[in-house]
């Protein structure tokens, strides 16, 4: 599991915030147990990407932008199409 998560709960569903430098792979570990949405700064194009688990695969968004707070606004829009929130 990720520690020193950030989280953004102003509305629901809470996304919680990955720092910069995680892998996708501790991504991939965390969201098979915690399950909460996560938003990821890709550390290779500097966009921010969301990660849902759908309860068998972790699915991860298309870019959502550079920044932090727009990312989370389309983040939990997306959510919300697919009924995952």
């Amino acid at each position: 599991m990720l520690d020193n998560l950030g989280v953004d709960d102003s509305e629901s569903p809470a996304i919680s915030l990955v720092p910069a430098g995680v892998g996708w792979e501790e991504v991939r570990n965390h969201i098979k147990i915690g399950h909460d949405p996560l938003l990821v700064l890709a550390p290779d194009s500097g966009q921010y990407q969301g990660a849902y688990w759908t309860g068998t695969t972790m699915v991860v968004t298309d870019d959502l932008g550079p920044d932090q707070e727009q990312a989370v606004c389309e983040f939990r829009d997306i959510l919300r199409e697919r009924g995952e929130a």
